[in-house]
């Protein structure tokens, strides 16, 4: 069997037309800005391709940081293991955080709280609040369970002293809703 291996200039020339269809389509390979210089040693000829640098991941954390809408609740907290709590999340995945603890880990958001609303917030819903008593950075957080009415938010934490003593109910706090569900 003859395995086909393709002419170093025919390798050359594929190159260099698919950096030009990009350059046509004003698509960049990367994020920062370079050079490439691709040379054909049988033409003697090189072409420097140049991308402009662009910084399209900032552009793209600031839109995620974006807040698409607020509204005003009542932040409590509340235990996996309280009373009439199974300790499983009632979105998918359905996650026992009895095992996996407080924190879940979100494709876009990095590792964010999880929090209970009511379903006018849809599973995935990525909500972010500040909260003088827990600490000076706002808490990203993720809709991941029930039980909750209106425009309340439940906040999941460890243990029952942490709830009663550091958050207890914090009336009329300001929610960005960052992402509308999944």
């Amino acid at each position: 069997m003859k395995i086909y291996k393709p002419k170093k200039w025919l390798v050359v020339v594929r190159v260099i037309s698919l950096f030009s269809l990009m350059l046509l389509l004003g698509t960049t390979v990367l994020d920062t800005s370079y050079s490439v210089n691709i040379n054909n040693v049988n033409l003697n000829k090189s072409l420097e391709v140049a991308v402009m640098e662009e910084n399209h991941e900032n552009l793209y954390v600031a839109e995620l940081y974006d807040a698409e809408a607020t509204f005003t609740g009542d932040l409590t907290a509340y235990v996996g293991d309280c009373p009439l709590c199974s300790g499983i999340l009632a979105c998918h995945p359905r996650t026992n955080v009895l095992e996996s603890g407080i924190y879940f880990n979100d494709s876009e958001y990095g590792q964010v709280r999880i929090v209970a609303t009511s379903s006018k917030y849809s599973c995935g819903t990525i909500l972010r609040f500040n909260v003088d008593k827990i600490g000076e950075e706002p808490i990203i957080a993720i809709a991941m369970d029930r039980g909750v009415g209106g425009n309340n938010v439940d906040l999941l934490v460890d243990d029952v002293n942490y709830a009663t003593k550091n958050i207890g109910r914090v009336k009329n706090q300001t929610f960005e809703v960052l992402r509308y569900g999944w």
